[in-house]
């Protein structure tokens, strides 16, 4: 069929000619998508201000011959105001979804990561988490089969005195091996949390040194395996 319908969430926008735009929609069903919103950027235009970045919405989509789809439809789902509210949680929202946009593959379905999306944004609708960013990074990295090893040394197997941490091998290394940067203790057992089920407990934790140097670890631990810096994060410095 030509047309086909979908929810999603609009992670990043381009400009297009004089009126039009270009969406990356991370939808439910079908990846990511990419397509054009005509006539958006007119004063008049018949989707008002529903198409904007970190909008999500029932879309209807016509496939196109290219790369690009058309919308042809779309209604609001949800728009959590509260993170426009907020310049802190915006940037924290504006940095999740590039991560999203990184690693979504077009056309490729992975309903997972449109959820953990939608979870996130609705997290900081309500609340401002200290390690939102670096958590959802990290549960991404699992999700695409490159969680760092965190409970053995990677080059050893020891399991005590791990007291490092190297993207490049994959994860900690104890004391004997010192391969990569320090890691505290308490930043080592937030890592372990975040991936061992305990996130809401990760997300209650207040700014501190130790999540500060998670957030630094985690943000070296994307770019090894990612290759791509987070532009996004310059907001959140």
């Amino acid at each position: 069929m030509a047309h086909y319908r979908d929810s999603g969430v609009i992670v990043r926008t381009y400009k297009l000619g004089e009126a039009d735009r270009i969406l990356s929609v991370i939808t439910e069903n079908h990846g990511k998508v990419r397509a054009v919103a005509k006539g958006v950027r007119k004063t008049r235009s018949r989707y008002g201000g529903r198409l904007e970045l970190l909008r999500h919405l029932d879309l209807q989509f016509y496939k196109g011959r290219g790369d690009l789809d058309i919308v042809t439809q779309a209604e609001t789902r949800d728009h959590w105001p509260e993170i426009r509210n907020n310049l802190d949680r915006l940037g924290k929202a504006l940095t999740i979804a590039e991560a999203v946009d990184q690693v979504a593959q077009d056309r490729q379905p992975n309903s997972e990561l449109y959820r953990m999306l939608c979870g996130g944004l609705a997290t900081l609708h309500v609340a401002d988490p200290a390690l939102m960013v670096p958590a959802f990074m990290l549960k991404v990295l699992a999700l695409e089969g490159v969680a760092p090893a965190l409970d053995e040394c990677v080059i050893g197997g020891e399991t005590s005195a791990l007291e490092f941490f190297d993207p490049g091998t994959g994860g900690v290394t104890c004391a004997a091996h010192q391969r990569g940067r320090p890691i505290s203790s308490s930043a080592l057992e937030l890592m372990r949390a975040t991936l061992g089920g305990a996130l809401a407990k990760v997300l209650e934790v207040q700014q501190a040194p130790h999540t500060d140097e998670v957030s630094s670890i985690v943000h070296r631990l994307w770019e090894f395996h990612v290759e791509r810096r987070l532009r996004s994060t310059e907001l959140l410095s």
